[in-house]
């Protein structure tokens, strides 16, 4: 009789530890190899790309595919309905490329500098919040709220209706119980539709408005890309700004040195976010890809259809590419980095999110001289996930 070999059992680097530190994890692993076959916390296989090399060449490589139809198997990402999920991040060049010139508009430069008074006016907004307050938490008090008044303003989202849809993206992210997720991707949906159908009986003047004429006028994108396009613009255009506000925020503080630098010198402010965009930025992985044909990645061959994550997080501390990689250094001579993307795939909103990070950092500085965390930083609880490094919230005293 026949018996087969059982699949051995794969090893799951994302424990407690990882969600309150991931970098000395990933210091490990590069250590070891520059390819992993791994297993996420929900046993889903995948192979994990350690090292800024091979993360960097995968970023822009034609043979990892963003779209799950080439997915045979292992983790696909999350199980989002139709209407969700043909986004730009799931959609290869020739689609992706005719979508992204739909959005593009709301995102130029010159559209983005337009935008600079009412950011600026929003930190200061919040800002005295903090100031009222004495003490608070950093995270739901001001850089939550910022990005959400700015993304909204391009959709004419209100306030409100954009703080609840941020706390179901949340709920995506680090589910508090079982079907949470789906629970949240749920919420999303019905709300969307909802949004899509009241904005399509009374048009404004807004990025969402113009997106239904493109699709009712022209049949320029279905339904389904319209739904999904507004899924993408509401979330991406606030979780990672929020996180790296108040993780960028909490870096500055445990690095009074620098701290110091930058009061001093508050035009170094834009060279700050490029590092903190290496050093802390809150996406720990690019979005799972999936081989067309077999690949070979750091001398591993990766078989058609399996799942690959490209660690950004990693390849933003590897030795080989960065000098002494774990120190924060606003006068650090290479600055690039992979935070918002490479190639085809690069952020839409980078001008928008730049513009956010360096007001809402500058605002903080300028207006509390005397800003410091208000628990010990051990105390300081992070989201248990493995697709971000975010701070669950940040006591301080700006006394």
């Amino acid at each position: 009789m026949n018996r087969q070999t059982p699949a051995p059992t794969l090893s799951s680097p994302f424990d407690q530890e990882f969600f309150q530190d991931p970098y000395p994890t990933y210091a490990r692993l590069r250590s070891e190899g520059p390819v992993h076959r791994i297993a996420l916390p929900d046993g889903s296989p995948v192979w994990l790309v350690t090292r800024e090399r091979d993360v960097r060449a995968g970023l822009t490589d034609p043979r990892l595919s963003v779209n799950k139809a080439h997915s045979t198997n292992g983790y696909q990402g999350f199980s989002l309905p139709p209407a969700l999920d043909a986004n730009l991040l799931n959609i290869d060049p020739a689609d992706h490329l005719r979508l992204r010139r739909l959005v593009s508009k709301g995102f130029t430069p010159r559209h983005v500098e337009q935008l600079r008074e009412r950011v600026a006016a929003a930190a200061g907004q919040f800002a005295d919040r903090l100031a009222e307050s004495g003490q608070a938490d950093l995270v739901a008090t001001f850089a939550n709220p910022l990005p959400l008044v700015i993304i909204g303003d391009l959709l004419a989202v209100p306030e409100a209706d954009s703080r609840t849809f941020s706390g179901w993206v949340a709920a995506m992210f680090a589910p508090e119980y079982p079907g949470h997720t789906a629970e949240a991707i749920g919420h999303i949906h019905r709300y969307l539709l909802d949004l899509i159908s009241s904005r399509r009986a009374h048009p404004a003047d807004d990025l969402l408005s113009s997106l239904i004429a493109a699709r009712d006028d022209g049949s320029r994108l279905s339904e389904d890309e319209l739904v999904s396009l507004a899924f993408l613009i509401l979330m991406a255009g606030s979780e990672n700004t929020q996180h790296l506000i108040s993780g960028g925020l909490l870096t500055l503080l445990r690095h009074p040195d620098q701290l110091t630098t930058l009061r001093a010198r508050p035009e170094l402010m834009p060279e700050a976010v490029e590092e903190l965009f290496r050093f802390a930025h809150p996406n720990q992985m690019a979005i799972r890809r999936f081989p067309t044909e077999p690949v070979e990645i750091g001398g591993v061959r990766i078989p058609t259809g399996d799942t690959v994550l490209l660690a950004l997080a990693s390849a933003h501390r590897d030795p080989s590419r960065y000098p002494e990689p774990d120190r924060f250094d606003l006068h650090r001579t290479d600055k690039t980095h992979l935070a918002l993307g490479h190639g085809v795939h690069y952020c839409l909103g980078a001008a928008l999110a730049r513009l956010e990070i360096r007001t809402a950092l500058s605002t903080l500085l300028d207006r509390f001289p005397g800003l410091r965390l208000a628990v010990p930083d051990e105390q300081l609880e992070w989201r248990a996930s493995f697709r971000s490094h975010a701070l669950k919230q940040l006591p301080v005293a700006v006394g």
